[in-house]
């Protein structure tokens, strides 16, 4: 090997050929892959289903946290990241304190619909002003230039369309939820919290893997 070989910087950008292939690289890797999906979504379907059979708020506490320190040692064990248990964690202790200080029992899913409707406010005024969110992530695999994806007109276009559809599952969860809180029907806000939440989120998230899988935008390239 020659020294200019030798010497040679490795791709500024990232080495994956399209678009589609940098954007699904960083949407697993943001949310976890298959196992940070499964470890923020037991303790909350665990918490949830335990209150709708049982409306015991205690004991579905400390159900889904004794489930969340499993999944936590686990992870301790095998030296990886427990981000996404320690997310499902904190989710739960916020909804069961709202819950415990009104004796509402329907106010375990209010914390979890604030934050719903905060970031889908975000992501839809980050697709209205065409800085679509999901173009951050592939901003992040070029940290000398995470912006350089804004000035293509294509790759814009692309990141508004999947944006679209990523923010599709806040919206319908919020659209059921928000009447059946009002309506203080906590069986049917523990069934809609779980059947629409992972299972419409990962059938977005299969909507957005099968449009990138059969899109070829290349990537731009360095002046």
């Amino acid at each position: 090997m020659s020294t200019a070989e030798e010497a040679a910087p490795p791709p500024p950008v990232s080495a994956h050929e399209t678009v589609e292939a940098v954007v699904r690289a960083q949407i697993a890797k943001a949310f976890g892959g298959k196992r940070g999906t499964v470890e923020a979504a037991v303790p909350t379907i665990a918490f949830t289903l335990t209150w709708i059979f049982t409306e015991d708020l205690k004991f579905s506490v400390i159900l889904s946290v004794a489930l969340s320190v499993v999944l936590l040692v686990a992870r301790i064990v095998q030296r990886s990241t427990p981000q996404f248990v320690l997310n499902s964690l904190f989710g739960i202790g916020i909804g069961a304190f709202f819950a415990l200080r009104s004796g509402n029992a329907e106010d375990a899913f209010l914390p979890g619909m604030l934050w719903i409707a905060v970031v889908e406010a975000l992501m839809i005024l980050s697709i209205l002003v065409r800085w679509p969110f999901l173009g951050f992530l592939l901003g992040a695999t070029n940290p000398d230039d995470p912006i350089a994806w804004h000035r293509d007109k294509g790759i814009v276009d692309l990141c508004v369309k999947l944006s679209w559809i990523m923010a599709l599952p806040g919206l319908i969860k919020l659209g059921v939820q928000i009447p059946l809180y009002l309506a203080g029907n906590v069986f049917w806000l523990g069934i809609a919290k779980v059947a629409l939440g992972w299972p419409v989120y990962l059938a977005a998230l299969a909507t957005v893997g099968w449009m990138l899988a059969r899109g070829r935008t290349a990537q731009p390239t360095a002046p």
